[in-house]
């Protein structure tokens, strides 16, 4: 079980992956997350079941991940809506999206191929463990390539400080657009990956995964601190490897698994609420010292 865990946390970190270029790097939360992640599940599985082999199918998912995230762009960009907003519109919208391309509410891939078949030899789960490794080194590495080009450090630059990055000429639409879009590949992917994983693809899969992903963000930055980006990036994995392994221990506490998601918020808030507290105890500490002083 500790090693199946480990391979759902290492599918769900592209994920949080994708959330983090958004959330952390432009420092606004978008909710399309919730709908372009069984969107990418959707066009997988589909794509598959047309015989489609499933690399195609994943790199598929991406383009409808990629496609979800311009939307809201131009929501967000060119009609003015505020950002959270025009996630929620286009994420209401995806589950008709969803529908039509499966023409019903969930589509097995009983009997069909997958991503991790080419490892099909492999013990239980470490088919998933690898391919997961190797999804991760490709996106990783992708990222840290564009985020260290003139184009990725504008893009980092808007999310530091918009101002002062329009000062210097960056047009900081255009940065927002495209990270919005390439958040939104990127979690389609997840959502591709995990839909192979479990078999199926659900239209309403995507319901509380921004939770998912926000908690391997916020347990790798308590976990960890004064990170460079490509540290930043590569603990997520630990992040929601973490994550998953915690879930692990409420199932294994015997505890009702229809609450997971109550468990999973608690978890997300105890995580949120963390460096407060340090910082309160820190901040008493030195008052006592002073005192004593």
């Amino acid at each position: 079980m500790i090693i199946s865990a480990i391979a759902q946390g290492l599918l769900w970190s592209v994920l949080g992956i994708g959330i983090f270029t958004t959330y952390r790097i432009l420092n606004f939360p978008d909710l399309t997350a919730e709908g372009s992640f069984p969107l990418g599940a959707a066009v997988a599985v589909t794509a598959i079941l047309f015989g489609i082999h499933p690399i195609f199918a994943s790199l598929l998912a991406v383009i409808a991940g990629m496609l979800a995230g311009l939307v809201t762009s131009l929501l967000y960009i060119k009609g003015k809506i505020p950002i959270i907003l025009s996630g929620i519109l286009v994420m209401s919208g995806l589950h008709s999206v969803i529908l039509f391309i499966m023409r019903r509410p969930n589509l097995s891939l009983l009997n069909q191929p997958r991503l991790f078949d080419t490892f099909s030899g492999l013990p239980n789960y470490f088919d998933v463990v690898v391919v997961g490794l190797i999804v991760l080194m490709i996106v990783i590495s992708l990222l840290l390539g564009f985020f260290y080009t003139d184009l990725g450090q504008a893009y980092i630059a808007t999310g530091d400080n918009e101002k002062m990055a329009r000062s210097f000429g960056i047009e900081t639409d255009k940065m927002k657009l495209m990270g919005i879009v390439l958040s939104n590949g990127l979690i389609a992917l997840g959502g591709a990956l995990v839909a192979q994983n479990n078999g199926y693809a659900d239209v309403n899969g995507g319901s509380g995964i921004i939770v998912i992903g926000l908690a391997s963000i916020i347990i790798a930055e308590v976990a960890f601190s004064n990170m460079k980006l490509g540290e930043r990036l590569l603990t997520i994995v630990i992040g929601s490897i973490l994550y998953q392994l915690l879930l692990l221990g409420v199932i294994r506490l015997g505890l009702d698994t229809t609450y997971i998601r109550l468990f999973s918020s608690a978890i997300l808030a105890m995580c949120l609420m963390l460096p407060q507290v340090r910082q309160k105890m820190r901040l008493g500490t030195l008052i006592g010292k002073g005192e004593e002083f």
